[in-house]
């Protein structure tokens, strides 16, 4: 399983982690990064969750395997 964590407090709501993984992140009403419902868990194993971490210019998107 992977874990996604937004660090909100870093995000700057630059949108790349959307476009890159459209089918997982969106931006809230302020325009920051959130997950779309249902995706909290790893987006589903969709493979360009960790493009839209690499994307993001702030760093704030953190990928991880868990042991599940």
């Amino acid at each position: 399983m992977t874990d996604i964590h937004i660090d909100t407090d870093v995000c700057i709501g630059a949108g790349q982690c959307a476009l890159a993984a459209p089918a997982v992140f969106t931006q809230d009403d302020d325009g920051f990064s959130a997950l779309l419902p249902g995706r909290e868990g790893g987006g589903g194993g969709d493979p360009m969750v960790r493009e839209a971490a690499r994307a993001c210019p702030v760093g704030a998107i953190k990928v991880s395997d868990s042991a599940g």
